[in-house]
């Protein structure tokens, strides 16, 4: 049964949820784009002898918004999460991202090794290098940040509308369902997305080929990377590039890909391989 966490950092109050005894193995997780701490409600409490918090980063879930004059960038939410270790207590911990968690993950895990026992990435391992200019990029920022604090919020009839309408965009009736209450706010006699819109901005900055490079080589310790068959690779095969160079620049890096789509966390048989994976992995980390 998840227990309800909060807690405020940085002027933000952050939610989440946690599982599993106080004592256990410490285990962060951080989920993918405009996602939240219940795409992780199949896996967690699959992982025996895990205290396992999941946080809803701010904008996205039941945290706050950020103030009107900052920036969803992904390395934007890193001294939340420095300071989220300090206030649970723990010294390190493994720490689990799927898709753009498991991107933000990463650049934790490269600037402050000493806070991450093990890495666990889903679906995702590092953002997929720029070959645009640092101009291009600010001025993509600049026009998209702008459009989206105009932007009214999305207002659906029901649950299942937006069920649908997620649906529609290639997740599963499954998926869709299980992300649909934390993800909406009733208001009226329509539900809204909680989700900041300013999420759907491009990036400030954007990393070249040399800085995922600096990342990965910064990436201290042991990586399991778990990919969907059907996920975010399909789509992306400049990622299967990107596997390569992370297997020569990390010391200890295995990956491993299971049946599902980018979402395979959220299905229980995939689920449940994820744990066993997961668990074997940081079982031979601790006998090291």
């Amino acid at each position: 049964m998840a227990r309800n966490c909060d807690w405020e950092i940085d002027g933000l109050h952050l939610r989440g949820l946690a599982w599993g005894p106080v004592d256990g193995t410490p285990v962060l997780m951080l989920h993918g784009w405009m996602d939240h701490a219940d795409s992780f409600a199949e896996l967690a409490p699959r992982l025996d002898g895990c205290h396992v918090v999941a946080v809803d980063l701010s904008g996205q879930g039941l945290s706050t918004h950020r103030a009107a004059h900052a920036t969803y960038n992904i390395w934007d939410d890193l001294p939340q999460i420095a300071e989220l270790l300090d206030r649970l207590g723990w010294d390190d911990c493994v720490l689990v991202g799927h898709s753009r968690g498991a991107n933000i993950a990463a650049l934790f895990a490269a600037a402050l090794p000493e806070r991450v026992r093990a890495l666990v990435s889903l679906d995702s391992l590092v953002v997929e290098p720029t070959d645009l200019t640092v101009v291009d990029t600010l001025r993509a920022f600049l026009q998209d940040t702008r459009k989206q604090k105009a932007r009214p919020p999305r207002i659906f009839a029901t649950q299942t509308d937006y069920i649908d309408r997620r649906t529609a965009q290639g997740n599963s009736p499954q998926v869709s369902q299980a992300l649909a209450t934390r993800a909406l706010e009733q208001r009226g006699e329509g539900f809204v997305m909680r989700g900041d819109p300013r999420m759907f901005a491009s990036s400030a900055i954007k990393l070249t080929h040399a800085d995922v490079e600096d990342v990965l080589r910064a990436i201290q310790c042991p990586v399991l990377n778990i990919w969907a068959a059907g996920g975010i690779k399909s789509r992306r095969p400049k990622l299967g590039g990107l596997m390569k160079v992370a297997a020569a620049l990390i010391a200890d890096y295995e990956s491993a890909e299971l049946v599902g789509d980018h979402h395979f966390h959220l299905d229980p048989t995939a689920a449940a391989q994820i744990a066993d994976a997961m668990l074997d992995f940081i079982d031979r980390q601790r006998r090291r």
